[in-house]
């Protein structure tokens, strides 16, 4: 036999232990595998996953510093009414200070009289009926909400009146003019700012959805 041959089955015969060797170490696998056990639960909080039982509230935080008597009042307000949420008012503030500065604009209270108190409708009269009288004619143009911002929240937990001020930067377009027609004041291509800040009412809980204007400011 030449040395080839007798090198040949050395080879084979080394191969075949390697192969019986890797079979009782490994094992056989064949087909489909199953997924590695996954090690059980542990108890107790894991890290980066804990969460804090009464921790901050971020639809409050998110809008007044936490702790504050503005939180502590908005807070007592979804104690009342849980499905409160400050975010949502705000967008719904966002949406009325549209609608009741174009109908003040535009004089017509009458679209928004439920939305304001008998206080601001009377001044909002004064200033329509004064304007009226003297033939002016505001012809303005909403073009947004630029800042939005909640300034104070007050609550009396007695009679659930809450309170909440909030400060509007809006950009608009505005002249006016005289009986005539003529451009007075203002400029129809040019966009200004109006800086208001209202304080809107309402009692908590109660079946009226509706917040109402009851101050207004710069």
């Amino acid at each position: 036999m030449s040395s080839a041959v007798i090198q040949l089955l050395v080879l084979a015969g080394i191969a075949i232990f390697l192969i019986l060797r890797l079979k009782s170490v490994l094992g056989t696998r064949e087909g489909f595998e199953k997924p590695p056990l996954q090690a059980p639960p542990r108890s107790g909080p894991q890290p980066g996953f804990e969460v804090i039982e009464g921790g901050p509230d971020r639809d409050i935080i998110d809008h007044v510093p936490e702790g504050s008597d503005a939180a502590r009042a908005l807070a007592a307000m979804k104690k009342v009414e849980p499905e409160f949420g400050v975010a949502d008012f705000l967008n719904g503030a966002r949406a009325a200070y549209e609608m009741i500065l174009m109908a003040f604009e535009r004089g017509e209270l009458e679209k928004i009289r439920p939305f304001l108190s008998d206080d601001v409708f009377a001044a909002f009269s004064e200033v329509v009926a004064a304007r009226e009288r003297e033939g002016l004619i505001i012809e303005a143009e909403f073009i947004g909400v630029r800042e939005l911002s909640l300034v104070d929240a007050r609550f009396d937990e007695a009679t659930r009146e809450a309170e909440i001020t909030v400060k509007f930067v809006g950009e608009l377009t505005s002249v006016v003019r005289n009986s005539a027609g003529e451009i007075i004041e203002g400029n129809p291509n040019e966009i200004k700012r109006q800086k208001d800040v209202w304080t809107f009412a309402r009692e908590m809980g109660a079946a009226d959805p509706n917040w109402v204007l009851v101050a207004t400011g710069e």
